[in-house]
């Protein structure tokens, strides 16, 4: 009896996804619990794995179609088993002939690690890309098996060094106006938005359209942050595990002015301002599939390691393409660094239907006056974005002057004043 393969239930509020890839092929041999297709909602990509041994017998769906919870999108012949599939070296091995004399191909990539557990598609090319040897790493999927995470967080520590030589054009010369005329005809290529694209400029053309946005700028010396991160930075990472970074800092001062003024940390629902008693912190984060903002819960109840060590597993999980639905909903003032790229001054977007966000920026060292002296101190430009709609101007001055006092006197964050 065949076996169908239909579309998970869809997270709350999402009515339809898209099939971004299909691993497998009609006629393809399959394990149970491999993946056999990703599909992609408004925020995340959700993995459809195969409920038992088979083969492909049919495909329902294409690449780019639209698919809704619980359709059948294809159908397999129970009873096969998987034989272990070619990697490209054994692909090349077995489409050309055996020449003496040549150097021995490198040995091929397997579908399976030493301990016997099946590698995800996804898992298999970034071993492939990085020349991994699956065997020093630990798998903390069910059973011991490797995820893409995993394999994130295995080279986010591995020392640069370690990383695979890499081709450089950096120092070719730039082609000449006639060089790129004999090239040929210039080209141009289409390409469908991804869903997640699709929904980030449906949000901030909303946002555009519905919220009276306004930014109000300021400046803050970031000497005090540097000389605690500089005193304390090793032995809050040898205690807590987890670097101390700039991040904590800038969710616990923004806590603290939401607390003094609550309606930036409100939002409009009709006529109706709906407050929070909460506070979850959005942080702006750069996927490889566009921008996500993964959320701190409770943040007001976490220390400064705890908001570390959360703001570190959302941003791998942010990288690995692995965040849950859970992790994107919600929020209630959103944080994001355009510093982290290079951004001097920016006026961030609304997040709806948040009603205030907060842009840092890149550190620069420049000259200030303190006690009629010219010094030079590590500043960085804040901006504030707040829909006038419900924020005065003076209620959003006053609550980016109070996240500037806190952050140039962090002691004013432990007493709460």
């Amino acid at each position: 009896m065949s076996v169908e393969v239909k579309v998970p239930m869809l997270p709350e509020s999402v009515t339809e996804a898209t099939v971004l890839t299909w691993h497998k092929n009609v006629g393809d041999a399959v394990r149970q619990d491999e993946n056999l297709v990703d599909i992609e909602t408004e925020k995340v990509v959700l993995e459809v794995p195969a409920p038992e041994d088979g083969v492909v017998k049919q495909l329902m769906r294409s690449n780019g179609d639209v698919v809704t919870a619980g359709e059948l999108i294809a159908v397999l012949e129970p009873g096969a088993h998987a034989a272990p599939s070619l990697g490209e070296n054994q692909a090349e091995q077995a489409a050309s002939p055996a020449t003496g004399g040549e150097t021995p191909p490198t040995p091929p990539l397997t579908d399976t690690p030493p301990a016997g557990l099946p590698l995800s598609p996804a898992v298999r090319r970034l071993v492939a890309e990085h020349q991994l040897d699956v065997s020093e790493i630990a798998g903390t999927g069910k059973g011991g098996r490797l995820t893409k995470a995993d394999i994130v967080r295995y080279l986010d520590q591995r020392e640069p060094s370690e990383e695979p030589a890499m081709e450089t054009v950096s120092e070719a010369a730039p082609p000449t106006p006639d060089a790129t005329k004999a090239a040929g005809p210039r080209g141009e290529r289409r390409e469908t938005m991804t869903r997640l694209r699709t929904t980030i400029a449906q949000r901030l053309v909303t946002a555009q359209q519905t919220a009276a946005m306004l930014t109000t700028f300021n400046d803050v010396n970031l000497q005090s942050v540097m000389n605690l991160r500089k005193i304390y930075k090793e032995a809050f990472e040898e205690k807590h595990g987890v670097r101390l970074g700039f991040m904590s800092f800038f969710v616990r001062a923004s806590v603290e002015a939401l607390k003094r003024f609550p309606v930036l940390n409100a939002y409009v629902e009709g006529n109706d301002i709906v407050y929070h008693d909460f506070y979850d912190i959005g942080i702006a984060a750069s996927s490889p599939r566009g921008l996500v903002v993964p959320i701190v819960r409770d943040a007001d109840q976490k220390g400064f390691a705890e908001l570390e060590q959360e703001i570190a597993e959302l941003a791998q999980k942010a990288r690995s393409s692995t965040l849950k639905m859970d992790d994107l909903t919600g929020g209630t003032f959103t944080i994001t660094n355009g510093g982290v790229f290079g951004s001097m001054l920016s006026t961030p977007i609304l997040n709806p239907p948040q009603s205030a966000i907060l842009g840092m920026h890149r550190i620069e060292q420049r000259p200030v006056a303190e006690q009629g002296e010219v010094v030079i101190r590590p500043m960085m430009y804040l901006a504030l974005t707040y829909d006038h709609r419900i924020i005065d101007g003076a209620e959003a001055v006053r609550c980016l002057v109070s996240i500037k006092e806190s952050l140039e006197d962090p002691t004013r964050m432990l007493l709460e004043l």
